[in-house]
């Protein structure tokens, strides 16, 4: 009951709150993303809007009463273990001391931002998409440039084309899309799913079924489900794009999986209208009147969009954390990001690492890995309510073995399938789970 939560903004919501460019949606079906507690029978859309997912956390926020323990605009500065309690200091300079700490950053929060000679220097309006200026006009009249073409980028690029600006997309990789579609959910629907509980449950079970047996299966090597997750981007590449030309160029040469799978179909119509020009010659620098490719082209601009994606591996940092010995989480991750369990680092003990390395899980509702991780953290506290121990840390050689255990399974995977990714950490090796969900669970 003694719970205090840190927010560094003034309201929650987390990528839901900073991500809102044009298009944002979720690309795990919503009756999917929901707490397994809280079902929400009302979504409007079978993948669900930025906007709407937000208004859900709001929602489950003030039925649980939690708002009560959050403290608002108070991010954490540091925090040093010491003697069994955890230290915490906050940007409000205010000190606090507590027993367990638990990271739930998340991992896409830290927005990466492309080094390119010039950036600084383009006099038109530049933004990453989880910083999205609406005050810009991206519209009917404008010249818009997008760096990226990753799930964000599948999402924004058919919003801005079909306002009417003039988009220039700059590929450095194209990617495999996979097109599931989206459709709206009737008023009648939402009134049955609400009267009759069991239709809504069983729409809910349904998507976990078919993400984890298929969708999660297809990425980690199970050679059935492969096939079909191959077949049907490959085939939604050939039948959806009519110009050779232009099909060369969205066609990866990489396996289906290596980089995220995008689950869209919106962005492929898109690309191919007039007003869409795509760019696949290398971006030699940025001018202050837009993109100069290494073909000698200058392509003139309004506006400049970064969807270069995030720094996966940071986690809580640039937080100052220390743990025993005095051994800062920078020092500690100097080489690589290692965990037990994914949650539970040596040296830094009564500490919990939520969604951390080796969590992601193939397309997978991140909501579901929260609640399974949750269990196990509470499972762990309570063992220190009944005096069971003082301190939880891993030992060295559980990590070893864990790590081990997950690179074997990787080996099959098509994350290792031969791209870069924001999947890979220095070693190249992906930090993902390589195996089902189901097992995941188990372990």
């Amino acid at each position: 009951t003694d719970i205090v939560v840190f927010e560094k903004k003034d309201e929650i919501g987390g990528t839901w709150r900073e991500n809102t460019y044009p298009g944002v949606a979720c690309d795990v079906p919503s009756h999917m993303y929901t707490y397994s507690f809280e079902p929400n029978p009302n979504w409007s859309n079978f993948f669900a809007r930025g906007p709407e997912i937000k208004a859900y956390f709001e929602h489950v926020t003030d039925k649980y009463d939690i708002r009560q323990h959050i403290h608002f605009n108070e991010a954490v500065s540091d925090a040093v273990y010491d003697a069994g309690k955890w230290y915490v200091k906050t940007v409000q300079n205010k000190d606090y001391v507590f027993d367990f700490v638990i990271s739930a950053t998340g991992i896409l929060h830290h927005p990466a931002y492309p080094e390119i000679e010039g950036l600084d220097t383009f006099e038109g309006s530049t933004f990453h998409t989880a910083e999205w200026d609406h005050s810009v006009n991206t519209g009917s009249g404008s010249r818009v440039g997008i760096i990226g073409t990753g799930s964000t980028a599948a999402q924004a690029i058919p919003e801005l084309v079909n306002s009417g600006a003039e988009v220039t997309v700059f590929q450095r990789t194209p990617q495999w899309v996979l097109p599931l579609k989206d459709f709206n959910i009737s008023d009648k629907a939402k009134r049955l799913f609400n009267r009759f509980g069991f239709i809504h449950r069983f729409m809910r079970r349904f998507a976990i079924f078919f993400m984890e047996h298929m969708f999660t299966k297809a990425v980690t090597g199970h050679p059935i489900q492969k096939k079909i997750l191959e077949w049907a981007c490959k085939s939604n590449l050939r039948l959806s794009i009519k110009n050779k030309a232009l099909r060369d160029k969205l066609r990866p040469n990489y396996q289906v999986g290596c980089k995220r799978v995008i689950v869209n179909t919106t962005f492929y119509p898109a690309i191919q209208k007039d007003n869409a020009h795509l760019v696949t010659e290398r971006i030699d620098r940025i001018t202050p009147a837009g993109v100069l490719t290494t073909d000698g082209v200058l392509h003139k601009l309004d506006v400049l969009v970064l969807s270069t994606g995030f720094k996966p591996l940071s986690f809580m940092r640039p937080m100052n954390m220390t743990g025993k010995d005095g051994l800062h989480i920078n020092d500690a991750w100097a080489h690589s990001v290692k965990a037990y369990r994914s949650m539970l680092l040596p040296h830094f003990p009564n500490f919990f690492l939520m969604l951390g390395p080796n969590t992601p899980i193939g397309n997978f509702s991140v909501i579901a890995m929260s609640e399974v991780q949750g269990d196990y953290v509470l499972k762990l506290i309570n063992k220190w309510r009944e005096n069971e121990f003082d301190e939880l840390e891993p030992k060295p050689e559980a990590i070893t073995r864990f790590n081990d255990y997950v690179k074997r399974g990787l080996k099959g995977t098509a994350w290792v399938g031969g791209c870069q990714s924001w999947y890979l950490d220095a070693d190249g090796d992906p930090i993902l789970w390589p195996y089902t969900w189901a097992k995941w669970v188990e372990e």
